[in-house]
């Protein structure tokens, strides 16, 4: 099995050398360095959100929940499918319009606060490496469990490669990795599958699989479904990995093209957690291993031997590709953001984020001790949801936002996660309050931010109308042209002037009488 194991894992590191050092030409530019000169295209680009998307939460805790808890666990993956379908319909577009490409970059440009900008950037920052510990702990699991290796080798198995890859080409060599990783996850997962299967069907079930319906884990209520689905599909909206993705495309079409084609290779990719959950459920006993291991000693339970040996390596490839590819999403993401709100944006500061981010990582992951992948994801969700999604969908849609409502907002929402996740944590039971955060966090953050927005109509920026109409005029104007971003300035907003003006005639025009 160890061989096998050290042999898929090898694979998948010689395959991302390939695709992310191994490249044809050096980005010239800070541009090309931070967006692969938003040039990615439509498929390759869906690709690599999907490769974003299907990290060890999805790969191998989901399965290992529905495995232990039963089939409640399939809202999982529906919500972070759904999260791609709200993401598509409320902010996509107008994002792209915007010209900026981070979400603290958007907090600026849309509320011209460099605080808010700061505070946006720590958020980005505590969410990434919510995401990154995840990865880390989920490889120590495999590791461990499969070759024997203490901890830190799991973790670095992981960082080492997807800094390298970072470092070397930015985001345009993490998109021809995680695009090209994702296509290997997908036929390994599906092909280990169907013999998986076959193996089942062939030989003597060891007990029958009983579907019980889909409830929420210790709460069979229809709110605390709704609860799951929100945390998923309000999280994804402002995950900076996903966020920094709509900028790779050459414009505002092309992003909405890369979601829908996410969309359609995440729907099939997502039938396979559950196969391995209902197989872990009939043939691995949830004592055997937790969550994150039931999928990799599927193999040796079900096809003892050399076949076994095999599909254990397949799948391990397929699960060290899953933690690679999210890392280094999350990694160039979240290094674009920081290296340009503490410096001038470059290829040098770009490359000391990689590193510090990296670092704070692996301090958080050594002081933490490992959990279910997917309740670590669900933090990083909901941590999301309470915090950028009041702020993208507010700051799109609603003309009166101010940067004191929204810092307001961040402390209620994301304050009030913490404690509920932390209350969790150690114990305490509010009910659904802390088994599902999102739920109090979310109303919450979206209340106060418009209060404090309408109490402060002060701090309303002067141009606001003119942010609204750039990103809701329906072309794409924004995104072949240089936006007010941390990547350039540009004069071209005063374009849209005109239309401002003509637009605010028409409002204060008094009504003819009949």
């Amino acid at each position: 099995m160890t061989v096998a194991t050290w042999a898929g894992i090898g694979s998948v590191l010689v395959l991302a050398l390939l695709l992310g050092v191994v490249r044809p030409r050096r980005p010239t530019g800070v541009e090309q360095f931070y967006l692969a000169a938003r040039a990615v295209p439509t498929w390759r680009n869906g690709a690599a959100i999907s490769s974003e998307s299907t990290s060890a939460a999805t790969c191998l805790g989901v399965a290992g929940l529905i495995a232990t808890h039963g089939p409640q666990m399939f809202w999982y993956p529906i919500g972070a499918a759904a999260g791609f379908v709200v993401l598509l319909a409320l902010v996509v577009a107008p994002l792209r319009r915007s010209g900026t490409f981070t979400v603290p970059d958007f907090a600026q440009w849309r509320l011209g606060s460099p605080a808010l900008r700061r505070v946006t950037t720590c958020l980005v920052l505590a969410v990434g490496v919510v995401y990154l510990v995840a990865q880390f702990h989920a490889a120590a699991v495999m590791v461990g469990l499969l070759m024997g290796l203490p901890a830190w080798g799991g973790w670095a198995l992981v960082a080492g490669p997807a800094v390298v890859v970072a470092l070397a080409g930015g985001m345009g060599s993490v998109t021809r990795v995680q695009s090209g990783q994702f296509w290997l996850k997908f036929v390994l997962f599906a092909g280990c599958a169907v013999v998986l299967w076959c193996t089942w069907w062939i030989a003597p079930r060891p007990r029958p699989y009983r579907f019980t319906g889909f409830v929420a884990p210790d709460d069979p209520a229809l709110p605390g479904i709704v609860t799951i689905l929100l945390a998923c599909a309000l999280g994804t909206m402002g995950l900076p990995q996903v966020v920094a993705r709509v900028y790779t495309a050459p414009h505002g079409r092309a992003a909405r093209r890369s979601i829908v084609a996410a969309q359609v290779l995440l729907g099939g990719f997502l039938l396979l957690p559950p196969l391995y959950g209902i197989l872990g459920r009939a043939h691995v006993p949830p004592e055997a291993a937790g969550a994150d291991g039931i999928v990799l000693l599927l193999p040796s339970v079900m096809a003892p031997g050399p076949v076994g040996d095999v599909l254990t390596g397949l799948l391990a490839a397929a699960a060290f590709a899953a933690f690679l590819a999210t890392s280094c999403g999350v990694l160039a993401a979240v290094a674009g953001a920081v290296s340009s709100c503490v410096a001038a944006p470059g290829v040098g500061s770009f490359r000391a984020a990689v590193g510090g981010v990296t670092v704070l990582a692996l301090l958080v992951t050594a002081a933490t001790s490992p959990g279910s992948s997917v309740v670590l994801v669900l933090v990083g969700f909901s941590l999301s949801a309470a915090t950028f999604c009041p702020l993208l969908v507010l700051g799109i849609w609603w003309r009166r936002l101010t940067d004191v409502g929204v810092a307001a907002g961040f402390v209620a929402g994301g304050g009030a996660t913490v404690l509920l996740v932390g209350a969790g944590a150690v114990g305490l039971n509010a009910g659904l309050a802390t088994a599902c955060p999102v739920a109090v966090a979310v109303p919450l953050s979206f209340a106060v931010m418009v209060v404090i927005s309408l109490v402060t109509p002060g701090r309303v920026p002067g141009d606001a109308e003119v942010s609204l109409v750039r990103m809701h005029q329906p072309d794409d104007r924004s995104s072949l042209r240089g936006g007010r971003s941390s990547l350039g300035h540009s004069p071209y907003v005063d374009d849209y002037r005109p239309l401002v003006e003509l637009w605010g005639k028409r409002v204060s025009r008094p009504r003819s009488r009949p």
